[in-house]
């Protein structure tokens, strides 16, 4: 009799972990950017994931990337996940657009990532899938709609959307064309190219003035140990076990985890229409990883 293979049942725990995570990043940045500029917020922050994993590669003798191919598209796409799409977001919340609408923009990925699934690598996106794509966009945007608020402009908008690019190539190429590497190693490539972008961008347009609170300190640690560490482990994880639709579609599921932790931190508003919106968006979620 043929052995069948079995998922460990810890595994079911992996992306709803990352969401997890993946949404306190956005507390743990709202805690730290008023104390640095946003640049300089990042720079800080992939300096210490470096100080720590640098050294766990080294002393772990983890097998580092082979040849010029395989590191150029695992620095691309470190270049498209972290320096593109962390600065977008950034960058657009520092020009005065609102939070609600960067939300909105980047929610677009799971639906951008169903349509150029196909093309890039060769994933059938079925109905059920496209059903749940949409609920899970209707979901969040129920979630995030007292907080759309005004400010909206040209160009508050284009670093968002370039955001929204960065999130979705990324994952689309890693997923393409670095089918096996190792996560040490390869994550220290990813954040020391990253590291130069955000850092020459910090020195170019900020003062590079820091005020060292508690709170920052907190916030530094928290956004590099658990989301830059923690969360990005996971989703390398997920992009090479999963296909790009699956993982795409937990994004619908952060505005309304961060919104619950916004609520029980710092007080926000949590509408009725919030709550309606979590639901649908989790329902959405569920039938876009249905098989």
């Amino acid at each position: 009799m043929k052995p069948t293979s079995r998922v460990p049942r810890w595994a079911a725990i992996i992306p709803w972990l990352f969401v997890l995570l993946w949404s306190s990043g956005f507390i743990g940045s709202k805690l730290g950017v008023p104390y640095a500029e946003p640049f300089t917020f990042l720079t800080l922050r992939y300096i210490i994931v470096l100080v720590v994993l640098v050294p766990i590669a080294l002393l772990t003798r983890a097998p580092w990337p082979q040849g010029r191919a395989q590191l150029a598209h695992l620095t691309f796409a470190g270049l498209l996940i972290h320096a593109l799409y962390l600065s977008g977001c950034v960058y657009a919340l520092r020009l005065g657009l609102p939070a609600g609408i960067v939300s909105l923009i980047v929610s677009l990925q799971p639906l951008l990532t169903a349509a150029f699934a196909g093309m890039m690598l060769g994933e059938r996106v079925l109905p059920r899938q496209w059903g749940g794509l949409a609920l899970g966009f209707i979901g969040t945007v129920l979630v995030v709609a007292h907080k759309t608020g005004s400010g909206l402009t040209f160009i508050s908008t284009v670093p968002a959307l370039l955001a929204l690019v960065g999130i979705t190539a990324g994952t689309l190429w890693q997923k393409r064309h670095c089918p096996a590497f190792d996560l040490r190693t390869s994550t220290v490539v990813q954040y020391a190219a990253s590291l130069v972008v955000t850092a020459f961008l910090a020195l170019l347009t900020e003062p590079l003035e820091v005020q060292w609170t508690g709170q920052f300190v907190f916030a530094l640690l928290w956004v590099a140990l658990v989301l830059s560490i923690g969360a990005i482990s996971l989703l390398n994880h997920l992009i090479r076990s999963g296909t790009a639709v699956n993982v795409a579609s937990l994004f619908y599921t952060v505005p309304a985890v961060t919104a619950l932790m916004a609520w029980a931190i710092f007080g926000e508003t949590l509408t009725g229409l919030s709550l309606i919106g979590m639901v649908v968006a989790v329902l959405g979620v569920w039938l876009a990883r249905g098989r």
